[in-house]
């Protein structure tokens, strides 16, 4: 058996073992493996410093989440930057002279996807008018402390900030609709609501186009959800990444292919200042599940992402499918694929002092309410004071 034998000047080998061979003795340094060579020491689990895949010169500062590849931080900014790029550019997003309006939350999505338009807008020349449009929902705790994040970006973007509130339109705070129907249901409400509220002030300030910062994540987590839930309808559209029928506003996602992870390293790369607390009222809904189910799967596969997204955008309805069709809303106008909008279902059970009045199969309720009869329901509630019969109120900037 070979070895290595320590010896100490004072105490000379009388005699060296066949096979052995004498060193200095080290108590650092451990002795290097056969054919390594000369070279610098290493320490015995501590493994050589990765460099950038890209540059090859700087040390990579992380593994990126999309494709695995190790890019040092001024790489991996570039190439968020050029894909976004990519994104707007092959799907014609966007042509010279538009305003644009960007949901503005004041969440990592909303924040990164402003501060790379504007970029970008500047950068590539895309002849923009850019502004930021955000809703205040009324939940107290919660929005107004967002709010705050989103008006200390708009002061380092530069870019004009409005903003439009559920009271000011529908005469209700979020905080008010949970008090009166709950915890179950109350992201129903504020899902439709909301998706109104930034249409309405999008074309109250002249917008040509709304933004949003849905990413990848997002977009597989609603493909999975409508799937589930055999929403086929929006299960056709809900990938594609500009939606908007004739007569309404447009709506794009820039960050369609980004992954969430890499929108939060982006974030921190670049020191931006974003809102990062989950909403009071989300833990109960329906949306919450399919995320964690999606965590689960991309756990077993880490594509499972990006196979959602194209999963999503090949998906075809077959043509004898009856889908409904558009028209306005007889109430206040706005676009529905009935008599009534959703919003106006969902006004006209809050103002009965019957809140759940307008979720779930509403089309016998809307011949009651267009007929002027009282609409039956199963719910054991007594009907409060009947308020005008109104829509979503008209705001001015």
């Amino acid at each position: 058996m070979l070895g290595v034998v320590v010896s100490d000047a004072r105490f000379p080998l009388l005699r060296r073992p066949e096979g052995f061979e004498r060193q200095r003795p080290s108590r650092c340094i451990p002795p290097p493996p056969p054919g390594s060579g000369r070279g610098p020491p290493r320490w015995p689990g501590m493994p050589a410093p990765v460099l950038c895949a890209s540059c090859g010169s700087r040390r990579a500062a992380l593994r990126r989440p999309k494709t695995g590849q190790a890019l040092c931080r001024e790489c991996f900014v570039a190439a968020f930057e050029a894909e976004v790029h990519g994104t707007v550019v092959s799907a014609r997003l966007f042509q010279p002279g538009e305003t644009v309006a960007i949901g503005a939350s004041g969440g990592k999505d909303s924040t990164v996807l402003a501060h790379v338009l504007r970029l970008l807008n500047e950068r590539h020349g895309y002849g923009l008018r850019l502004l930021l449009l955000s809703v205040d929902e009324g939940i107290a705790g919660y929005r107004d402390d967002s709010l705050a994040a989103v008006r200390r970006s708009q002061g380092s973007l530069g870019l004009p900030l409005h903003v439009v509130s559920y009271q000011e339109l529908y005469g209700w705070s979020m905080d008010r609709i949970v008090r009166h129907v709950g915890l179950k249901n109350n992201c129903t409400f504020c899902g439709v609501f909301r998706r109104q509220a930034l249409d309405r002030g999008a074309a109250l300030l002249g917008a040509d186009k709304i933004a949003t910062g849905h990413n990848a994540d997002d977009i597989a987590e609603t493909v999975l959800m409508n799937f589930l839930r055999g929403d086929v309808g929006r299960l056709r559209r809900c990938a594609d990444i500009l939606t908007g029928s004739e007569g309404q506003l447009p709506r794009c996602k820039p960050l369609k292919h980004a992954y969430e992870k890499e929108i939060v390293l982006y974030a921190y790369f670049q020191g931006l200042d974003y809102f990062s607390t989950e909403c009071v009222y989300s833990p109960n809904a329906y949306r919450g599940h399919t995320r964690a189910l999606l965590k689960d799967l991309e756990a077993t596969r880490p594509s499972t992402v990006a196979d959602l997204v194209h999963s999503g955008e090949r998906l075809a309805v077959r043509e004898d499918v009856r889908m409904p069709t558009q028209g306005t809303c007889q109430r206040c106008g706005y676009l529905s694929s009935q008599p009534l909008c959703k919003a106006c279902l969902l006004l006209e059970g809050l103002n009965r002092g019957l809140p759940r009045l307008g979720i779930g199969k509403t089309s016998r309720l809307q011949k009651a309410l267009l007929g002027g009869e009282k609409p039956e329901t199963s719910l054991q509630e007594e009907e409060g004071p009947r308020q005008a019969k109104r829509g979503p109120r008209a705001i001015d900037f």
